[in-house]
């Protein structure tokens, strides 16, 4: 078993059997493996099979001794679910696997699909915003995202309540997609289960939760990442100050994304989280015209690769190998606990450079083993 990483920067291979699709899922699917591992492992090991073989050894050097990985079985068993529910499995690295989401850092390795697959090839825009819209906000979601799927744009939200069911509500004939915090086959809410049904037959819905799990409060920033990772911008209709959709701005233009938002009234605060990011650079949007004018027509190409910054790629992560990723793994865990901590006093206390904890502290934030508070703090889960 060696600790050195192969230098290429291209992505591995998918699966092209179905062994070799279980053992991705299995080790995707393995306790404390969440998306970042995933691709250092296999990027240390070169095949999930080989990462799935030295896992016990990588957790016995931090101190976990029992530890084991997800069995066969599960992995089949989900497997089994998806083909009975309708499913499809999208691998990271595969031609059906939209190429925007696989240009950001912490790309879901796997996606299940229940729809139109065409429609991740098309160009697409997010709409996203609060979930107890006003009157005014859900009318201006409904507009916008309907004259831009006229104009020949795919509309992804995230089928919450308010703003994104206007998106999807508007934009049925045209196309959307819905990403869902849960399993693809687990509607949430349950009052939009007759509009996700509607999008599985006319859209398409995707997850990369298992088939079957039950929305948490820590998927939904797993998944907002997804819905801005699609997209080629992220357009805010209303958002409260602290809220999922402004953070979804925030991971967008992390991900080099274009960030527009609807003005509103400075007394609403369901306005103040757009005049925000209109204050610190976003576009402003008035109609479907101001997005097409920001980012191009539907039939422009979208930007190469290498002109779109993508700030966590090229951090000193790729160099440092799975057991070293452990340890700093457990070091986070021992300094944090359910008192809040500020990320920089963490990031001091470990004597280590931003970039290197940067993408552990993702990680862990998607396993629900931290938690990310307002104003830059983490606790423990």
């Amino acid at each position: 078993m060696t600790g050195t990483i192969s230098s290429s920067t291209h992505p591995q291979l998918p699966p092209t059997t179905e062994e070799q699709r279980v053992s991705w899922l299995r080790l995707l699917r393995s306790r404390r493996v969440g998306v970042t591992t995933f691709h250092r492992l296999l990027k240390e090991y070169g095949s999930a099979e080989a990462a799935l073989d030295a896992l016990p050894a990588i957790a016995q050097e931090a101190g976990e001794d029992s530890y084991r990985t997800c069995d066969r079985g599960r992995a089949e068993r989900e497997l089994e679910a998806g083909d009975k529910a309708g499913a499809t499995l999208l691998l990271w690295g595969s031609a059906p696997y939209p190429r925007t989401l696989a240009e950001i850092p912490d790309a879901p390795p796997l996606l299940w699909t229940m729809g139109r697959g065409d429609l991740l090839q098309r160009p697409l825009v997010a709409i996203v915003g609060a979930r107890n819209a006003s009157s005014l906000g859900t009318r201006m979601a409904r507009a916008l995202a309907r004259d831009l799927g006229e104009a020949g744009f795919t509309v992804v939200s995230g089928l919450a309540r308010g703003i994104d069911t206007a998106a999807h509500l508007a934009t049925l004939e045209t196309g959307t997609i819905a990403v869902l915090g849960g399993g693809v086959d687990v509607i949430y809410p349950a009052e939009n289960a007759k509009l996700a049904e509607d999008i599985a037959s006319r859209g398409l819905r995707l997850s990369e939760q298992p088939m079957g799990m039950q929305p948490q409060a820590r998927h939904f920033p797993a998944r907002n990442r997804i819905i801005s990772g699609l997209a080629r911008a992220v357009i805010v209709v209303e958002a409260a100050a602290r809220s999922g959709s402004l953070l979804t701005a925030h991971g967008a233009l992390d991900q080099g994304r274009d960030v527009l938002a609807v003005p509103g009234h400075p007394f609403d605060a369901r306005a103040s989280g757009c005049n925000i990011l209109l204050r610190d650079g976003a576009t402003l949007v008035r109609g479907a015209q101001d997005v097409i004018e920001a980012i191009g027509p539907a039939t422009a190409p979208a930007r190469p690769v290498e002109q779109i910054e993508m700030p966590l790629a090229e951090t000193p992560r790729e160099a440092r190998t799975l057991r070293e990723t452990a340890k700093l793994h457990k070091q986070i865990l021992d300094r944090l606990g359910p008192a809040p901590l500020a990320e920089d006093q963490l990031i001091r206390d470990l004597a280590k450079p931003a970039a290197d904890v940067a993408p552990v502290l993702i990680d862990l934030e998607m396993e629900g083993q931290i938690r990310r508070q307002a104003g830059g703090f983490l606790s423990r889960a």
